[in-house]
């Protein structure tokens, strides 16, 4: 190598390590600022109860650090904090990060080629290379519901569970019907003495199967690393994953037929009460929305101390919730499983590039990085998990490492003093842009449903072509779309 870098990593969440792990690897001098004291990202600001990942948890790990210890097909929340902060602590990341340190401003430094980096406590920092790992899910939405504040009592955002609030024998009410709504209504169903789910809209549910791995399994996967290969890459599984692509982006393939019929029928199938049935029939295409992954909801909702209200809230009141239909629904505890603001990513970080150019003044219509890693007039800044890539019901820890690779390729070419820095072009960016956005508009997220894979215009703001075509763009950076510096 022939030059050693300074490289600053901003978040400590799946990207952010994989990204120091990476860097420390290769010899550079890595910090990763990080604005909590610990890391994990999403899985660290989500506690909630019966948090999963909807992702077989085999496959939702680093290609480097299997973990035969998984509990379940799909892994439960804390398993899943556990796995990053051991292999940060494995990796020697915890060591390089400098917690509590929020970043308030990165500036490009024209003359030195460097980012200029501040945290709110006080801290400065230089970097050759800027890394953007701050995810997308951890701006918590709060709803405009008339009344919020006069509920006497309990009310929180899921992302800000209350530890060690004992929720047994409640009342409790839960706003919101993503995944997160979906699997505290399954994990709560039983628990409460009465259990209201609020929705706006109801959600096509993708049965799944969640077995439970025995000591034997577990031990047999410590002994033999090739059997989680085999599940990580399962031919079904990567063949499915291909087939969600094929399904989400073109909504006349027998692809996207065959998960509408599979959906439908766990529907008509599940559940017995014709008027619960209808209530919980969505009136727009499976997977407009993410999919819901469950093994349990429609069994859950069935109970008799469950209840399902879509007439709409009309205002929220210290006794509870009043439905537009006019009924009170008394309660104890209240919570908003209403999601997160996904347009952030790195804001509201003031990053200021090359010529004074701010992201806010660039991302003002839309947030947008060319392939998802690198925005024009910010050199040698790269986003991991940016705006505009693949999303869907499939690891981004994949996702991650694949751009990792693409983006390490232009580092190298900095360290090797090839270039002094690289930033994507206007002409570029502006062809990307064109072309995904005509595909998007194509989708099935674009046939008729709210939901946060939407920009403020209603165009899907995630990759619009295929799993392999992601994959192929990764491969090897094309130069004659960068800003070159020598």
């Amino acid at each position: 190598m022939a030059r050693k870098l300074k490289a600053v990593v901003i978040g400590a969440g799946m990207a952010g390590i994989l990204a120091a792990i990476r860097l420390k690897e290769l010899g550079h001098d890595v910090t990763v600022l990080e604005k909590a004291d610990r890391v994990g990202g999403t899985w660290r600001e989500n506690r909630y109860a019966g948090l999963h990942c909807d992702v077989p948890a085999h496959a939702y790990t680093y290609s480097f650090a299997p973990n035969p210890d998984w509990s379940r097909h799909l892994s439960p929340g804390p398993e899943i904090q556990l796995y990053f902060e051991k292999v940060a602590d494995d990796h020697g990341v915890t060591a390089l990060t400098r917690f509590g340190q929020e970043v308030s401003e990165a500036r490009w430094d024209d003359a030195a080629n460097q980012w200029k980096i501040e945290t709110k406590a006080g801290l400065k920092l230089d970097a050759d290379i800027l890394i953007a790992a701050t995810g997308v899910l951890h701006h918590p939405k709060m709803p405009d519901i008339e009344g919020l504040d006069s509920f006497a009592g309990t009310a929180f955002h899921s992302a800000r569970w209350q530890d060690g609030i004992d929720l047994a024998g409640k009342r409790i009410g839960i706003i919101g019907n993503g995944s997160t709504g979906v699997q505290i209504v399954s994990a709560l169903a039983g628990v409460a003495a009465k259990t209201v789910h609020f929705q706006r809209s109801p959600q096509w549910i993708m049965p799944v199967e969640n077995e439970f791995y025995s000591d034997e399994q577990r031990a047999a996967f410590r002994a033999d690393p090739k059997l989680v290969d085999a599940i990580r890459y399962a031919p079904e599984y990567e063949a499915n994953v291909r087939r969600f692509s094929e399904a989400i982006n073109d909504m006349d393939s027998e692809a996207i037929h065959q998960i509408e019929w599979v959906v439908a029928n766990h529907l008509e199938t599940s559940v017995a009460d014709p008027v619960l049935r209808e209530k919980l029939r969505p009136n727009y295409r499976a997977a407009c929305k993410r999919l819901i992954f469950s093994w349990d909801y429609y069994e859950k909702v069935q109970q008799p101390t469950v209840d399902v209200v879509t007439d709409g809230i009309e205002r929220i009141e210290p006794a509870g919730v009043r439905d537009r239909a006019g009924n009170l629904h008394e309660l104890d505890v209240l919570i908003l499983a209403t999601g997160f603001h996904a347009d952030r990513f790195v804001r509201p970080i003031n990053m200021i590039g090359r010529g004074g150019a701010a992201l806010n003044d660039v991302w003002a219509k839309r947030p947008s990085a060319y392939l998802a890693v690198a925005v024009p007039d910010f050199p040698n800044m790269f986003l991991l998990n940016g705006p505009t890539g693949p999303v869907g019901n499939f690891s981004l820890i994949d996702i991650a490492e694949k751009q990792w690779g693409y983006i390490s390729q232009l580092i190298a070419r900095i360290a090797d003093g090839e270039i002094a820095s690289a930033a994507a072009s206007h002409a570029a960016m502006a062809d990307y842009d064109e072309r995904r956005i005509a595909a998007a508009k194509k989708t099935i997220f674009a046939s008729g449903c709210s939901s946060w894979y939407l920009d403020a215009e209603g165009v899907p703001a995630s990759w619009p072509w295929s799993y392999d075509a992601f994959t192929q763009a990764m491969t090897t950076p094309k130069l004659d779309d960068f800003d070159l510096a020598a």
